[in-house]
């Protein structure tokens, strides 16, 4: 695929090409596993840049992001000005469109995020559970809160997603099988990503079969050690950290899972495009290795 690292507008022969490879990408992905990748990696470019570059790496979707600081492609105030722009976008890039993400569970910028998704076809809207690890203290007011998005999710037709992540109330399994207790939302999933669940001192492929009945999205992407942080982009690119993604792959395919199996790569903002553009390619090469290697492609 030439010119991958191009920062120009595809040509209309580059537009064959690419209609060409989705037809496949497609039809291979048909009943399993879909892989995409959240725009937030090419952060620092403009939103038809990263489709542009996702579809060239052979993913089936896109998660966009509505992460305000790390990109601006998802503008939710300005999202009715934005719909027509994704709409044509996913088409002409042959994107599944397969999440948002959206971290804050601020009552009215969900509204505005449910709004955008069910105009735009997007199925599942990804937020931050918010809180502090281990405060009791807060433990109500966040599930009081990820409850009522998840009446409003249900309401408007979506998916609300949340994810154990370091530092807040939900972290790790423990955690995330309180909140799939006390939320029973038929609306509601569990979003897992192996590399906050890695930093909270446990085994990701464990941790996913525990919650596996309720994850209705996947935010993937590797970590070397056990910092706070995931680490560089280039080191949560898959394939380069100490998480047994094979195994936790694993796992989602034995149980059924078709859903979206997103890479999820932060910090990149000021990346050259040639450096985005590689980390999204090996990534989604890694992701195709690990979905042979436990049959489910």
């Amino acid at each position: 695929m030439s010119g991958f690292a191009s920062s120009t507008r595809p040509t209309k022969s580059n537009n064959v090409k690419i209609t060409q490879v989705a037809t496949y990408k497609i039809l291979e992905g048909e009943g399993h596993l879909k892989l995409g990748a959240n725009s937030v990696l090419f952060g620092g470019y403009d939103m038809e840049t990263a489709f542009k570059y996702i579809a060239m790496a052979g993913y089936d979707g896109i998660e966009l992001s509505a992460i305000d600081g790390m990109s601006q492609h998802l503008v939710l105030t300005n999202w009715k000005e934005l719909a027509d722009d994704i709409k044509r976008f996913s088409k002409e890039y042959d994107l599944e469109l397969l999440a948002m993400e959206q971290p804050s569970r601020d009552a009215e910028r969900m509204e505005l995020a449910f709004q955008a998704a069910v105009e735009i076809g997007i199925p599942i809207v990804n937020c931050g559970p918010g809180g502090a690890s281990d405060d009791e203290s807060a433990w109500g007011g966040v599930i009081d809160s990820l409850g009522s998005l998840s009446e409003r999710a249900e309401h408007y037709g979506v998916t609300l997603c949340v994810k154990a992540h370091v530092g807040a109330s939900i972290y790790n399994t423990p955690t995330t099988l309180r909140a799939m207790k006390e939320i029973s939302s038929p609306a509601f999933g569990i979003d897992m990503d192996p590399s906050h669940i890695h930093r909270a001192g446990e085994n990701p492929v464990e941790a996913i079969a525990a919650v596996v009945s309720r994850v209705k999205h996947v935010h993937i992407r590797d970590c070397k050690g056990t910092q706070r942080g995931p680490g560089t982009p280039e080191l949560q690119a898959n394939g380069r950290g100490d998480i047994d993604l094979v195994g936790y792959i694993r796992v989602l395919h034995e149980n059924g899972y078709t859903g979206p199996l997103n890479l999820e790569v932060i910090g990149a903002r000021e990346y050259s495009l040639e450096q985005c553009c590689t980390i999204a390619a090996e990534s989604r090469g890694h992701m195709q290795a690990c979905l042979q290697a436990c049959g489910a492609r």
